[in-house]
């Protein structure tokens, strides 16, 4: 197994009040597997999404990635274990503006002493994987809206991370872009084994994965295998 959640919950305090974001939530997710993860606001799926990112930890219970027990790790420990196991693909792309293609895609390299000869081929490579060879230059204000996503997955990729955490990859996408960029994913699933778990509100999105987990109320309410687009 590469994730597994024992029992972990997650408790805020607004004021006096506390929060029970997550409670008890025990969930296994194998290498290889393309997960789509759905509830309405306030259910616990972008809390469960920080957790199992590394960029929070649980009230209490445990959480395993790939062996490890993050759950017991420190800030510095977490940040480490996310930049070589985890890649993030979000809604606003999070690109600079000012900043090459081929530069943004270098950037989780910058952490990890690795030299620039070796970073700009590795970034080539991630950007030829997302159909952008010729465009490691353009800036994002000289790309498109899918164009600017796809950059941002070349980014998650080129630490060769074998997850990635997709939290509304399509929200800023018209149908047809969104589209292409589900079936990058539904590739990168299917060729390089990539876990893909990403968070959506769309079902239409969600039919592209292979398993649907829902939440409500901070618990896992549903977990269900779907016949897939890939």
């Amino acid at each position: 197994m590469l994730i597994e959640t024992r029992q972990i919950s997650k408790v805020y305090t607004l004021g006096d009040v506390p929060v029970n974001a997550l409670k008890d939530v025990s969930i296994v997710i194998d290498k290889g597997e393309f997960v789509a993860i759905m509830g309405p606001s306030g259910s616990g799926k972008s809390s469960f999404m920080n957790l199992i990112g590394c960029l929070d930890t649980p009230t209490s219970g445990q959480y395993l990635l790939d062996g490890i027990d993050v759950s017991k790790l420190g800030r510095d420990g977490r940040s480490a274990v996310r930049n070589k196991k985890i890649g993030f693909v979000f809604q606003g792309f999070n690109l600079l503006s000012r900043t090459s293609a081929i530069e943004n895609v270098e950037l989780p390299m910058t952490y990890s002493n690795i030299p620039a000869k070796e970073r700009k081929q590795r970034s080539s490579h991630a950007l030829s994987l997302v159909g952008l060879s010729g465009r490691e230059h353009h800036n994002p204000n000289q790309l498109s809206g899918g164009q600017q996503q796809r950059v941002a997955i070349a980014r998650a990729l080129v630490n060769n991370a074998p997850i990635i955490l997709a939290d509304e990859p399509t929200g800023n996408l018209d149908t047809a872009t969104s589209k292409e960029i589900m079936e990058l994913f539904v590739r990168l699933n299917n060729e390089s084994g990539i876990t893909v778990i990403l968070v959506t509100h769309e079902p239409d999105i969600a039919t592209y994965s292979k398993r649907l987990i829902r939440f409500s109320d901070g618990c896992v309410v549903s977990d269900t295998s779907v016949s897939g687009m890939g």
